[in-house]
């Protein structure tokens, strides 16, 4: 980060989240409680207050949202082809739903360093799950698919596990962030730099971890009052023309841009487009992310819903919606039933795809794939000295 004083290094998070961040830092979905009191202390008297001991329900809401938007997006990819307008919404959706899931992932991740606890965390919370459900998806996509040629590769993430080792990167790369200067314009110099580089290869899909590196270096500059902007009554205003503006240009531009640069998977040359087109592009689909993404936090309810719990349970949708939309496509789903491409079909698409993930981030589900998701794995690690 900057070489700040140390208030901006321990920034007050909102209300209620203190508590939480050790456990947001691992995979955004679990809360550990505040340890008691010791007795005979000033304070051991009185109980913390409950609110204290709750989640910021607006991280939890915005979590979830973005969730929805993300199955909503993989789900419509099947089916969008011939439909202008639903390319559209597509790229608009594309082009902000994961920098704001990134950027709250770098949010909750100002405090990770490197000590024996966050380690672990790091290792049981994501490279634990990678390589579980890169697995998962491999033999998955050999037997439903029937390519027995599909092999299981730890470096080369399928489908949406490269979200995990980015973020595994990302991570451990943080203390660097840190020490930086200026570490915002650091990163979009790697990300530029990235686009133009076509050598790079698809290892630990790299493309997209330094394109998407930005968002959640900026997550590690947010502060909770740059939150409390964002929601403001004005803020809320000004996006509705934003994203009006928005889906115009892009029903514009949607038959003459490629997806790919959505993806952030390629170099501009893999794309065939000049090689300062990378750099050019990198900039301009940064702000315009970023302004997509100020305007959706801005809608975002501050307050409990009926899917704020849900909220902590988003690594759970995120990992298994993939194989529902992979599984339909698979046995042939969309190419069956061609009247999916239509406007009712798009629709039951999208309530299908919201519903589905929005079961799988229930509690039931967390609490089944724990043993998957976040894993307790204390044989493998040394017991910290203070407790032994």
């Amino acid at each position: 980060m900057f070489q700040a004083p140390s208030v901006f290094q321990r920034a007050p998070l909102p209300p209620a989240t203190r508590e939480s961040e050790p456990r947001h830092e691992q995979t955004l979905t679990t809360t550990a409680p505040r340890p008691a009191p010791v007795p005979g202390t000033p304070g051991a008297a009185a109980p913390a207050p409950a609110a204290a001991m709750k989640r910021d329900p607006y991280f939890d809401n915005v979590k979830y949202l973005a969730i929805v938007l993300v199955a909503v997006a993989h789900a419509w990819e099947p089916v969008m082809d011939g439909s202008r307008a639903t390319r559209a919404l597509y790229m608009i959706v594309y082009m902000f739903h994961m920098p704001a899931f990134i950027l709250i992932s770098g949010y909750f991740s100002r405090s990770f360093d490197m000590t024996p606890s966050k380690a672990k965390r790091l290792v049981t919370g994501v490279a634990v799950p990678y390589v579980l459900f890169e697995t998962a998806y491999s033999l998955f996509k050999r037997y439903a698919d029937d390519s027995p040629d599909m092999a299981i590769s730890l470096v080369d993430p399928f489908f949406l596990t490269w979200f995990l080792i980015a973020l595994f990167v990302w991570r451990v790369t943080t203390p660097i962030w840190r020490t930086l200067r200026h570490p915002l314009p650091v990163a979009l110099a790697i990300a530029m730099l990235a686009s133009v580089s076509p050598d790079i290869g698809d290892d630990l899909d790299l493309q997209r971890v330094l394109q998407f590196l930005p968002f959640f270096v900026l997550g590690l500059l947010m502060k909770p009052e740059h939150f409390q902007l964002v929601r403001r009554r004005e803020v809320r205003l000004l996006s509705v023309p934003l994203f009006a503006g928005a889906l115009l240009f892009a029903y514009w531009v949607a038959p003459r841009m490629q997806l790919g640069w959505l993806y952030r998977a390629n170099s501009a040359q893999e794309m065939g487009a000049p090689w300062w087109s990378g750099a050019v592009m990198t900039l301009g689909m940064f702000g315009c992310a970023l302004a997509l993404t100020i305007g959706f936090l801005a809608w975002v309810p501050g307050r409990a819903r009926w899917f704020t719990v849900l909220g902590a349970g988003t690594i759970c949708g995120y990992l298994l919606h993939g194989f529902l939309i992979k599984g339909a496509e698979y046995a042939g789903l969309f190419d069956r039933y061609t009247w999916l491409s239509g406007p009712v079909g798009l629709v039951l698409v999208s309530l299908a795809a919201a519903v589905a993930v929005t079961l799988m981030c229930t509690p039931l589900v967390g609490r089944t794939l724990k043993w998957a998701t976040e894993p307790d794995m204390a044989w493998a690690f040394r017991k910290d000295p203070a407790k032994r």
